[in-house]
């Protein structure tokens, strides 16, 4: 028992004298574990932001180039002006026509009658120019109480290739309106014919 007590008094001396000398050779020395350089990965988020922000900045999208060519449009080609004329109101109160071509003729438009102010020929279809096409469309449209052309449709045609000639130069017409008790009203029902021809060369 003595002998065991004896032992651990020793050790205990032993243990205490080596953390004590170990103590004062680090105070000595001056190492500090604690202050050494921890080796690892940094990051630094504010200089990361900072790049990004610049990357964006350098890498705009070009203006992306239309490599597409514009298409080609079916354009109705004026080379025989003459060739086509405005037409005649056939239905309707019957008033004289700009150009006559014939058929049912000019009446004296009384006072109150609609009457025509402008009449656009219009164009010749290409189409039908370079197969060597004639014919005539018969439109039907109302003139309205401003003395415009509003709803044309066709009525009657040779040859679909004119319809959309016709219809385009008649939306362009222009009237002094019909005026019945003072007023101007909107007639509706009026037939107008344009012919195609080609000029003889």
């Amino acid at each position: 028992m003595i002998v065991r007590y004896t032992l651990s008094a020793i050790f205990a001396i032993l243990i205490t004298f080596t953390l004590f000398w170990g103590m004062q050779y680090l105070i000595a020395t001056g190492n500090n574990p604690l202050e050494g350089k921890i080796e690892g990965r940094k990051v630094e988020i504010g200089e990361v932001r900072q790049a990004q922000d610049a990357e964006q900045v350098i890498r705009k999208p070009d203006k992306p180039e239309d490599d597409t060519p514009p298409e080609t449009l079916d354009m109705d080609i004026d080379t025989n002006v003459d060739s086509v004329s405005t037409g005649i109101e056939i239905g309707m109160a019957p008033v004289q026509a700009v150009v006559s071509v014939g058929g049912t003729g000019g009446f004296a438009a009384s006072d109150g009658d609609y009457l025509p102010i402008v009449k656009v020929a219009p164009i010749y279809p290409r189409r039908a120019q370079e197969r060597g096409l004639s014919g005539y469309v018969i439109v039907e449209f109302t003139v309205t109480r401003l003395g415009t052309v509003v709803d044309v449709k066709v009525v009657e045609t040779t040859n679909s290739v004119f319809n959309r000639a016709a219809v385009k130069a008649a939306a362009k017409f222009k009237y002094k309106p019909k005026v019945v008790d003072g007023e101007p009203i909107d007639v509706a029902g009026v037939l107008h014919k344009i012919t195609f021809e080609m000029e003889d060369k």
